[in-house]
């Protein structure tokens, strides 16, 4: 396995205990200078890993966001370390996405079966997965449907209710009933069943040194 496969190849639940660790510690130190270091870690161990790529794509947003908020926070306390804390939970949050971003769902509900999760959280994770691509998707649709029919500003409240919120709302309906649909059409079921897994994970020793890398720094920033 190679350093660029790994952001693909990492083990499920590594990724789901590792952004949970630099969500928590991250919103846990924010208040404090240790947590800029731990997020700057973060980013660091995960480029480390091979995942440069998918730190890249929610860099902007961090830079973008993380300065708007900061600036308004600023501009209303006129406290740095408040507005800096601010920031730092929207990295974050921002940052505990990416071990997971190029981890197949398949992968990830294989993977909980695997550990006899209850069937509900693992159903649960699979929409929820599978939910964000399409719903950014749906949301592309809607704002070159308004561009074609010429329904203008966006950032017009009325039309921004009528042409895109209820559009929007209304398709977040159907694409959650087409999710189980899809989950139950593929054998999918929430009763005691045995569980049947035809391809096993396995955890390799990279896993472990990735997932002891993100503890390590953690307890760290805490301690210190």
């Amino acid at each position: 396995m190679t350093r660029h496969e790994y952001g693909k190849k990492i083990y499920p639940l590594v990724a789901l205990l590792s952004g949970v660790l630099i969500i928590v510690f991250g919103l846990v130190t924010a208040k404090q200078i240790n947590g800029v270091y731990y997020l700057l870690g973060v980013f660091a161990w995960l480029c480390l890993f091979g995942m440069w790529k998918k730190c890249l794509h929610v860099l902007p947003v961090i830079v973008i966001f993380g300065g708007i908020f900061f600036g308004i926070s600023y501009a209303i306390a006129r406290d740095v370390m408040k507005a800096t804390g601010l920031a730092t939970r929207l990295a974050a949050v921002m940052l505990s996405v990416v071990p997971g971003m190029g981890v197949e769902p398949v992968r990830m509900t294989r993977n909980l079966s695997q550990l006899h999760t209850p069937r509900g959280i693992t159903l649960g994770i699979l929409i929820a997965r599978s939910f964000v691509p399409m719903l950014s998707d749906e949301e592309k649709r809607i704002k070159e449907a308004m561009k074609t029919r010429g329904a203008g500003n966006a950032f017009n409240p009325k039309i921004f209710y009528r042409a895109f919120l209820v559009p929007l709302v209304m398709r977040l309906v159907n694409i959650s009933d087409t999710l189980s649909l899809s989950v139950e059409t593929r054998g999918f079921s929430l009763g005691g069943e045995p569980y049947t897994i035809y391809k096993r994970e396995k955890i390799a020793a990279k896993d472990i040194l990735f997932l002891a890398g993100i503890i390590v720094g953690s307890v760290l920033a805490v301690a210190l």
